[in-house]
């Protein structure tokens, strides 16, 4: 993926995010995220180098506030910007392509996965309506026989596993980032696509 922003302008950025007041570096950091919408977000080890070059340069000043840096900009730093307008006007444009270029990538990486989660589904709506069958077919003749005991305890297994597997992953990925309105509903058309097929071979 091509950087997101070219040499220089994440300094300037830094800097108009500062002009509406003093911020630590972790609220740059989320207010870098929601500018970009969630579909980027740039780490601490990218941040912090550039603060520390616009310090060292007067742009910008820092107070410490317990184990915490705060960060404002300087007279000089509003100068900068005031000077640098127009780029960073550019700087903006840059941005807001960045995040439909981002958006269209996670769209197709969504695209996919469900063209891979419908084909697993219908992989498994084939063999839950033969077992269905077999055990519809015992069901009508004799009850529920050993054998079709079996199947039905089988099949709750297999449930149980499926929506086990999923809260580990859901739970490990909500560690490491929140979970996006987009994954919400991903995981909420599958599962209602998912009900409908098993409904269909339980009814078939």
């Amino acid at each position: 993926m091509p950087p997101v922003f070219a040499h220089g302008a994440l300094r300037l950025y830094l800097l108009a995010l500062l002009e509406s007041g003093p911020k630590h570096g972790y609220e740059l950091i989320k207010a870098l995220g929601e500018r970009f919408g969630g579909t980027y977000s740039p780490s601490a080890g990218t941040i912090y180098p550039r603060l520390g070059k616009l310090e060292e340069e007067g742009l910008v000043a820092t107070e410490t506030e317990g184990r915490r840096t705060k960060y404002s900009i300087t007279a000089a730093g509003r100068a900068e910007l005031d000077s640098r307008r127009e780029e960073l006007a550019d700087v903006e444009d840059t941005i807001s392509a960045s995040v439909r270029r981002l958006a269209d990538n996670l769209r197709e990486d969504i695209r996919s996965n469900m063209r891979g989660l419908r084909a697993d589904l219908a992989a498994t709506a084939e063999a839950a309506r033969t077992n269905a069958a077999s055990a519809a077919f015992r069901s009508r003749t004799a009850g529920y026989t050993p054998e079709g005991q079996r199947i039905l305890k089988e099949a709750e297994l297999m449930v149980q596993a499926f929506r086990d597997d999923i809260r580990v992953e859901l739970r490990q990925h909500g560690a490491s980032s929140p979970l996006t309105p987009v994954a919400l509903e991903t995981v909420r058309a599958v599962l209602d696509q998912a009900r409908i097929s098993i409904r269909n071979s339980l009814n078939s």
